[in-house]
Parts: structure tokens; sequence; C-alpha cells
């Protein structure tokens, strides 16, 4: 091999960097708008109905059908062009939103409220295939990692992933109480659809020439859903199935705040005040996303993620202990620092561990596991909130036996279901600590030196070079 085809040109990472910049932000943008246009619905449904159960069960569904469709996202992604994937999600998110402002302009609101009929849970469900087929550039968006970012850089760029998902979140929750306290419903897709076309509208500027090996199947493959396969690679790097798995049960108590943290908060602000308090306490996605991007992960990513898992248990325990809210605030933004913290953790393990051309399969059974945890937990803690532990917090006998813990207050039961909730959460990651499943993940990544390094920052070279060009 010459000199000049093994050495990359100087500007080779910077470049390509470039290139990563401009997919981050634009998938940030995507994710902003269907989480906007989410958020808005969640908070609309409970200010008009007043419903846990419904918050609850579309919290839920939405988590499920991530679930049902990240294996096939994943292979989609390994099988094509990561642009092209990119631009097939928006397209197809763009004509969703697009039906249902049809379907909630042609049919009169009180008719639309109705949870008994068909005609809310069929706009839930439009407006929840947009933004669950949304999810595949996700995945596309870590695969990308892989090809643009040299191994040593890449929990860092997790990181960046996790700061502009938290400007995302930032900016999500503000337009989301604003919008539909200010505009209602209907100019709430009005910005969803105008911010989906926008982000169409620039993927189609970015030139990215992609990685030719992962994008097209692998000799013998087939372009199908290889859900056996993609398990065997799981199982081929000792300990990372443990990890996904305890990914998944982490989801399942993440499971209890997508169910009750917006009805809880929608009882101690206004809808405008809560988006308002989201979007600061949203900071904290930037605070922690900052630090790894700046810092890293350590030696031990795991071990990083499984003590951050203990903080966060304590957090999710002690924020609701009194019907405070500047105490619900502050643990939420603390919360909020730590999430990208563990998003990044698992991330960088996969990205070290699991060849490229099997990552977005690899990434979509992940995202499948832990996405269908938190909806089983929303699913039931949801109806059990509504009919036993709220009621029961408001007798008299309940109340008497949670002041010593809880204190005062209408929402005392919801508390307490927080309370178990984060003691749950403690108990698993310290267990997982002792584990010697914890040691041989650790062990996997410390003895997985970087693949194909070398060729892998030459060819970042080649693509940039030929986006560039192009």
């Amino acid at each position: 091999m010459s000199d000049a085809t093994a050495a990359p040109p100087t500007d080779a990472q910077p470049t390509a960097m470039r290139t990563f910049g401009h997919i981050l932000v634009n998938t940030a943008v995507a994710n902003v708008t269907t989480s906007y246009l989410w958020w808005a619905l969640t908070f609309w449904v409970y200010l008009e109905t007043r419903s846990v159960l419904a918050t609850g069960v579309i919290g839920g569904a939405y988590m499920l059908f991530i679930a049902a469709s990240s294996v096939v996202f994943g292979t989609i992604v390994d099988h094509h062009r990561k642009l092209r994937v990119m631009q097939m999600s928006t397209t197809a998110t763009l004509l969703a939103f697009g039906a249902a402002g049809a379907f909630f302009w042609l049919t009169p609101e009180a008719t639309l409220l109705d949870l008994g009929a068909p005609y809310f849970w069929a706009f839930t469900v439009i407006i929840l295939a947009g933004a669950v087929v949304e999810h595949m550039r996700n995945i596309a968006l870590s695969t990308t990692v892989t090809i643009l970012v040299p191994d040593e850089r890449r929990a860092n760029a997790n990181g960046l992933v996790g700061t502009v998902q938290g400007v995302a979140f930032m900016v999500t929750s503000v337009l989301s109480g604003l919008s539909v306290g200010f505009l209602g419903m209907g100019g709430t897709l009005v910005i969803a659809l105008a911010l989906t076309a926008t982000t169409l509208l620039h993927l189609l500027t970015i030139r990215f020439r992609e990685d030719r090996a992962a994008a097209a199947p692998a000799s013998g493959a087939r372009a199908q859903i290889d859900l056996s396969g993609s398990i065997r690679v799981i199982r081929s790097a000792p300990g990372l199935f443990s990890l996904i798995i305890f990914a998944t049960f982490n989801n399942l108590i993440g499971g209890v705040y997508m169910a009750l943290m917006d009805p809880y908060g929608l009882e101690l602000f206004s809808v405008e005040a809560w988006g308002l308090v989201l979007g600061v306490t949203a900071t904290g996605f930037l605070i922690g996303g900052g630090l790894v991007a700046r810092f890293g992960l350590g030696a031990n990513p795991m071990r990083t993620m499984l003590l951050v898992v203990v903080a966060m248990g304590v957090l999710g325990a002690t924020f609701t202990i009194r019907e405070w809210w500047l105490l619900y605030a502050l643990g939420i933004w603390a919360y909020m620092c730590l999430i990208p913290v563990v998003e990044a953790a698992e991330q960088t393990v996969i990205q070290r561990v699991v060849p490229l051309e099997r990552q977005g399969r690899v990434f979509g059974v992940a995202m499948t596991l832990e996405s269908a945890a938190a909806p089983i937990t929303a699913f039931l803690i949801a109806p059990i909130a509504q009919f036993v532990v709220i009621p029961y917090a408001r007798t008299e006998a309940g109340r008497d036996a949670l002041r010593p813990w809880l204190g005062d207050g209408d929402t005392r039961g919801i508390a307490l279901v927080f309370l178990i909730s984060g003691l749950v959460m403690v108990v698993a990651a310290l267990v997982a600590l002792r584990s010697p499943v914890y040691r041989t993940i650790s062990r996997t990544y410390r003895e997985s030196a970087p693949r194909n390094e070398v060729e892998g920052t030459r060819e970042r070279a080649t693509l940039s070079e030929e986006g560039t060009r192009s």
C-alpha cells in the first residue's frame, strides 16, 4: 500500500465532522418537529379531558409502535444509504402530518375529543405514525457516527447528539405548551407541517457520499428483516445482550414517568407555565450532553452508566416527596442532566463492539426491546394510578398514611408511585454493579480494539472529499 493511499489528507477529519454536523442539526430539527406535535397532542388531550388514562395510553402507544417498527427500521438503515433513509422518513412524516391536519380541520372538535368514538383514536394514530417513522433517522444517525467519527472521539460525538437532543427537548416543551395555550391544536399542526417541509428541503441540499460497504447487503445477505442474525451478533459480543436487557429494565421504570410526569406537572402549573418549566429544565440535557462531549465517559462507560442510573433513581424517588413546584422543577432538571450520559454510554459500547454493517439492526433490536418496556409500564401504571392509587391517596386514611412520608397535597398518589419506582431503579443499578455480566461487558469493551481504524479514517476522508466535490 503506497503512502498516498494509506495517509488521508490532513483536513479529512474536520471535513467529515462538518458533514456530521449538518446531519446532526437536520436530525435535531426533525426531532423537534415530531416531539413538538406529539407533546402538544398530549397536553391538548389532558387539558380537554383531564384523563390520566388517555395520556398514559397515548404515551404507551407511541413507545409500542416504536418497539414494533425498530427492527424493520434497523434493517432498512443497514441496506440503504443513510441519507436516502433520512429523506424517505421525512417524506413519510410530512405526508402523515398533512393527513392529520386534514382530519382535524374536517372533523368538529367536540367529535374529535370523544374518547369513546373512533375519530380521536384515528387522529392520534395518524400523528403517531408520522412521529414514529422519524425515529428511523435516529438509527441512521448512530451509524453515521461510526462512519464519520474516529473511535476515540465517538463518546464525545454521542455527547453532541445528547446536547442537540437537549436543545430539541427544550425548544419542544416551550413551543408545545405555548402553542396549545395560545394557538390551539390547529395552529400547532400548521407549525409542524412547516417545520417538516423545511427539514426535507434542507436534506435535499446535503451531499454525502456514503459508506458503500454498509449501504449494500453483505455478500450472500438478503435485504430483509434479520432478527435472528442480529441477535447472534449481539450475543457474539460477551455481555452486550445484558447491557441491552438492563437498559430495557431501566425503561420499564421510565414508563412511570411517561404516564405520570405531565399530569403531575399540569396539576402544579398552567399549560403555558408547564411548557416553560420543561423548557428551562431541559437545559439539563445541554449540560449533561456537553459534559460528555467535552470529557467523554471515562475508561469504562458501563460503570459510568450504572452510577448515573443510581443517581437517577434517587432523584426519581425524591423530586415529588413534597408538593413543591420548585422541588419538582429542580428534580426534573437534574434528571435531564443524567439522561444523555446513559444514552451515550450504551451507544458508545455498541459502536465499539458491533461491526458497522450490522449496527443498524443491533440499534434497531435495542430500540425495540427498550421502547417496548416503557409502554408496558405506562399501560399498567396509568389505570392503577387513575383508579386505585390516586383515589386512595385522597381519602382520609390515605392522607394520614402518606403524610409522614410525602406530606400533604392532591397529587400524593402520583408521588407515591414515583417514590417506589425510584427506589426500584436504585436497587437494580446497585445489583448490576456487583454482577458478573457487568464485569464481562466491561472487559469486552476494553479488549475490543478499534477495528480497521486506518481504513475507516481513509474512508471518511474519501467520502467527505466526494461530498465536497458534489
